[in-house]
């Protein structure tokens, strides 16, 4: 059964850090590009930063860059966000998924395997 693990959610003042990581189990997704994903209630699920299979090609929302950074290692099959200076704005339910081909990409379509989720609060 394949299954995509989220960790590392929680509820942290505006200013702080926290890493997400996604742990990836049942099959291999070191040729798939994957990323991370956020929602809150009454919006649309918004992309927030995505990497290619071998994670040299990445591309982020404009609300994050220069603040969160995604990486993965392929040979633990796990996706990480490192999420600085972190605003209330970013307060969302966070979910990792793989895509179906390895380049990178934006469109949530274009994931085909999604995490149950990590819900990140950031108090001001």
């Amino acid at each position: 059964q394949v299954q995509l693990a989220e960790s590392g959610g929680g509820l942290v003042q505006a200013g702080g850090s926290l890493r997400l990581s996604c742990a990836a189990s049942g099959r291999s997704f070191s040729m798939n590009a994957m990323g991370w994903f956020r929602q809150v209630p009454g919006k649309e699920r918004e992309c927030v930063a995505v990497v290619n299979w071998s994670g040299h090609d990445t591309r982020y929302a404009d609300s994050v860059k220069g603040r969160f950074t995604v990486s993965r290692d392929r040979a633990k099959n796990t996706l990480y966000l490192q999420m600085n200076s972190l605003e209330p704005e970013d307060t969302a339910v966070y979910y990792c998924a793989a895509a179906t081909g390895g380049v990178v990409t934006t469109d949530s379509s274009d994931y085909a395997y999604w995490g149950q989720g990590t819900r990140v609060t950031v108090s001001s």
